[in-house]
């Protein structure tokens, strides 16, 4: 297919995420409405549900095309759908006539209003099965702003409204080309890393901000891997260049698909992005802020990444966040901010300092952060001398062959890695895969993949919310691995603060009122 770039005056790229209670029918309503079935895992088609991102092209009345990202309802996929939602525009929530409003629909909702994504419509599902008015005015009552249209998937009643709807939401957004995005440094967010049999690593995402063509050199982050772009594709259609927010895919020169992944950064060689692991941030949280008066510990969600990290408040609506691995934000970026156990979104904000210096709470830290909340560039001062910061400074060290090697080693271990004498000379890499967040101590000899640990994290704080403890025994049961794994991985998550052992069982830390916010999160 010929290469073509966008017509001259066209309107700018927008991409649409959905949004809504697991069967309330996005993925039918999006196959409905573009032809697509963005269910692609043999799984998934299966169980009848979303487990993955899925993506599709959507042609509105108007003539323009918007990408569309289609996330998971589950609550266990909540992770997944924040991945997907922080590079959309524009939102299409499902509430399906015959359940209303539910506890995913709620938390989806709060994940859009963190990340700062205010505009979009809302489609009463299953209007062939019910009357629709009860769930429309539940709607109407959580997102009060947005259209509320009746549609069935299945006789296609109201597609054509809802298309109509979108439409008219969408001609009301800039666009990111509005503030100069396609100006600034090229930042793209890989949601999805795979092959293709002669072509190579083609990775994945929405086009945050530059833009991107073929022979371009791009570092991937954290890793620093150099690289040069062989292709690219929007909608599986050959482009000379992508534009700040298309859903694109890159074809890279030079790198193996084992040395990236869902969470990395594709960006230009000299725009100086750092991984950092102090974040000063402008957060609101509601209710929950109330719980944070004396810290805690928390998820925040960036770009298609995620760390753990410590809470620190500095005052009123400004906090430090002191993540445990590793992200790349830049200023004026928004973050989701998610309880940890039991899991549950409390808000978002935006990124005012991406790698500031450790500090409390205290009346120059909070007039400092006041200033860049306004906007007004910081400026050195006596009290706290400015670093000096190259405009371009140097991305990480890429990982060498023999560190990617060992990194491969642990992810494919799983939940039995081998111990840290086991590994030879192996083991000397541990220390650069640790500071590129790929791996994780656990214990004195033991190293886990960043990503396995994160699933067993995720695992015993869903077992605890479910039985309200886990024992040894019970996460060895539920790894398949042996005890001596399954106590490590307590005894860390203890050391963590992300349990406490009681007895011979383990309970998560915060547990001041667990029936309740577990019967709430599972929908009961």
């Amino acid at each position: 297919m010929a290469e073509r770039d966008p017509p001259a005056g066209a309107a700018p790229p927008l991409t649409l995420g959905t949004a809504g209670h697991i069967d309330h029918g996005k993925t039918a309503l999006i196959a409905a409405l573009t032809g697509m079935d963005t269910d692609r895992l043999p799984e998934e088609r299966a169980r009848g549900i979303s487990i993955e991102l899925g993506y599709a092209r959507l042609r509105l009345p108007s003539g323009r095309s918007v990408s569309v990202v289609d996330v998971p309802g589950h609550e266990r996929f909540v992770r997944t759908m924040v991945a997907g939602a922080t590079g959309v525009d524009m939102y299409l929530m499902t509430v399906a006539a015959d359940d209303g409003v539910m506890p995913q629909t709620r938390e989806h909702a709060a994940v859009l209003a963190g990340l700062g994504i205010d505009r979009g419509v809302v489609a009463i599902t299953k209007a062939d099965v019910l009357e629709v008015a009860p769930a429309a005015e539940e709607a109407r009552a959580l997102l009060p702003d947005a259209p509320v249209v009746a549609v069935s998937a299945r006789t296609g009643q109201g597609l054509d409204e809802l298309r109509a709807a979108l439409d008219g939401v969408a001609a009301r957004l800039p666009g990111r080309a509005a503030d100069g995005a396609e100006r600034r440094d090229l930042r793209l967010h890989v949601d999805r890393a795979f092959t293709i049999r002669g072509a190579g690593t083609v990775v994945t995402g929405t086009l945050w901000s530059g833009s991107v063509g073929r022979a371009d050199e791009v570092v991937v982050l954290p890793a620093g891997l150099r690289s040069r772009v062989r292709a690219v594709q929007v909608h599986d259609e050959a482009v000379d260049r992508a534009l700040p927010g298309q859903r694109v895919a890159l074809n890279l020169v030079g790198v193996a698909l084992r040395e990236v992944e869902r969470g990395d950064l594709v960006a230009s060689p000299t725009a100086g992005h750092l991984p950092t692991h102090v974040i000063d941030a402008e957060l609101e949280l509601g209710d929950a802020a109330a719980r944070f008066r004396d810290g805690g510990r928390v998820q925040v969600h960036h770009g298609t990444r995620e760390a753990p990290a410590r809470l620190t408040p500095v005052g009123g609506r400004f906090f430090q966040l002191r993540l445990e691995r590793p992200l790349l934000p830049a200023r004026g970026d928004r973050l989701s901010v998610r309880q940890i156990a039991p899991p549950d979104t409390l808000g978002g904000g935006t990124v005012l300092d991406p790698g500031a210096r450790k500090h409390g709470p205290s009346r120059e830290a909070l007039a400092r952060l006041e200033r860049l909340s306004r906007g007004e560039p910081e400026a050195p001062s006596p009290a706290r001398p400015e670093p000096a910061r190259p405009a371009a400074p140097k991305p990480a060290e890429p990982l060498s062959p023999d560190a990617l090697a060992l990194e491969r080693r642990l992810r494919e271990a799983g939940h039995q890695p081998p111990i840290d004498a086991e590994l030879g000379e192996a083991a000397s890499h541990l220390p650069a895969l640790r500071a590129a967040g790929r791996a994780v101590r656990v214990g004195r000899n033991l190293h886990f993949h960043a990503a396995r640990l994160a699933e067993v994290q995720r695992l015993v704080t869903d077992f605890i919310a479910r039985h309200g403890s886990i024992t040894i025994a019970q996460l060895r049961d539920e790894l398949g691995t042996t005890r001596k794994f399954a106590q490590s991985l307590l005894e860390h998550f203890d050391s963590e603060k992300v349990t406490r052992r009681v007895g011979d069982a383990h309970v998560l830390r915060r547990q001041a009122a667990p029936a309740a916010r577990a019967s709430r999160c599972s929908g009961r």
